[in-house]
């Protein structure tokens, strides 16, 4: 029986290349940033942006997920499957829970950045501008652990694989 579980099983080998740490005051700073910016926009602006910022944010996250798993779907295989919504800090939002290929990490969260810079600047022209100012802001901020992940892994082959835990990232190659 071990044998035929053999002959069937697919093997995957994995080498890790790069471990990048998740540095706990890299969490800290990103958990204090929506205060920051809440106090600089009631300043700023005026005291109604409170409640638009409090309104801006699960609609960011909707809209990250509908243009994420707009592009799992369209890419055709069964990547949307090893996703899930997390509220695990730093990776807040839609995120996959398994290894995912750097490529294809690539392709939605440049898809979430370009159409949600787009859709969220076409928002001036007929919503307050404090609103407009939560929604870029969560957006970014939804967005900062992923360009930063981006930006360490840069340099590295595209062909890879990543793995998000709670303390760090690991990438892979076959």
């Amino acid at each position: 029986m071990t044998e035929e579980n053999n002959i069937n099983a697919t093997f995957y080998h994995y080498k890790l290349i790069k471990r990048i740490p998740v540095k706990r005051i890299f969490v800290r700073c990103y958990l204090l940033l929506p205060y920051i910016a809440l106090i600089a926009e009631t300043l700023l602006i005026s005291w109604m942006s409170i409640f638009y910022f409090v309104l801006a944010a699960p609609l960011v996250f909707w809209i990250h997920y509908v243009i994420s798993r707009s592009v799992l779907l369209l890419s055709g295989s069964a990547y949307h499957k090893r996703w899930k919504f997390s509220m695990q800090i730093p990776w807040v939002g839609y995120v996959t829970d398994q290894h995912i290929s750097f490529r294809m990490f690539r392709k939605v969260y440049t898809y979430i950045t370009s159409i949600g810079l787009v859709l969220f600047l076409a928002f001036l022209f007929f919503s307050p501008l404090s609103f407009v100012v939560s929604l870029l802001f969560w957006h970014l901020w939804l967005l900062l652990p992923r360009f930063y992940v981006y930006a360490r892994l840069s340099r590295l082959r595209k062909d890879g694989m990543i793995k998000f835990n709670r303390q760090d990232i690991s990438y892979y190659q076959q």
